[in-house]
């Protein structure tokens, strides 16, 4: 049996590193935004790398939902999937992963907000994520009766090994150390799009530092962080602890 997991979350909230830390387990496979190209023919929206990826990917939802259903790569009795809620603008969501074990990763707006625009344009609130991820937050939680388990990214970096240890636990998976490093450079398993935005989980082996103080932001930067605050706070109340 296939112990599927669905991490979501939004852009730029240490979601590749949390992959590269799953990839690091011998026993578990890992899927990189499965409905990237899906959500960027649908949507029109001009990212970097854009017409490349949905080149490269399979862009039919129905199709790519049987795939992330199905047996796990190589015959792996976990499949981690890094998923993102904004990208699920297609017929299909959450709803229709009823099988998977989900969970949550968030992160302070401010920290989105600096790093994302540091890559890309940033035109609103909603490209960020922090609504979907409340709203599939509080879907999943109705349709089980119970919390599921987030984690946040500043207490993942201030204790790693605490953190994912906790997450483990919540997701019904053995904790096992291997997930606290991994190999430098990019990974097979990354989407084509890493080449633009995976530079620093690239040069790393592991979890970097914790963070220090927020970032300062200014003029419309600030106000979308601002923006996302409300509901990141709100994420923030059922956040695991190790």
């Amino acid at each position: 049996m296939t112990i599927r997991i669905a991490m979501w979350s939004g852009p730029r909230n240490i979601s590749t590193a949390m992959m590269r830390s799953f990839a690091a387990r011998a026993d578990c496979a890992v899927s990189d935004e499965p409905f990237y190209g899906a959500f960027l023919k649908e949507s029109g929206e001009d990212h970097p790398l854009g017409k490349e990826t949905i080149a490269d990917m399979d862009c039919d939802w129905q199709s790519i939902l049987r795939t992330q259903a199905g047996e796990a790569p190589d015959g792996q009795p976990i499949w981690y999937q890094k998923h993102m809620p904004h990208h699920m603008v297609g017929p299909v969501d959450i709803a229709d992963m009823p099988d998977h074990r989900h969970a949550f990763l968030i992160r302070a707006p401010e920290r989105v907000v600096a790093s994302y625009k540091a890559k890309n344009e940033l035109r609103s609130p909603e490209m960020l994520g922090f609504a979907q991820v409340r709203a599939y937050f509080e879907r999943e939680a109705d349709r089980t009766g119970k919390m599921p388990p987030v984690v946040d990214s500043d207490g993942i970096l201030d204790n790693p090994g605490g953190v994912l240890e906790a997450l483990c636990i919540a997701l019904g998976i053995m904790w096992d150390p291997a997930m606290l490093s991994w190999k430098t450079g990019p990974h097979p398993t990354d989407g084509l799009w890493g080449a633009h935005w995976y530079d620093k989980v690239n040069a790393s082996t592991g979890f970097g530092p914790p963070r220090g103080d927020l970032p300062e932001l200014t003029g419309e930067y600030r106000k979308t962080a601002e923006a996302c605050r409300e509901d990141y706070e709100f994420m923030c109340k059922y956040v695991i602890r190790p």
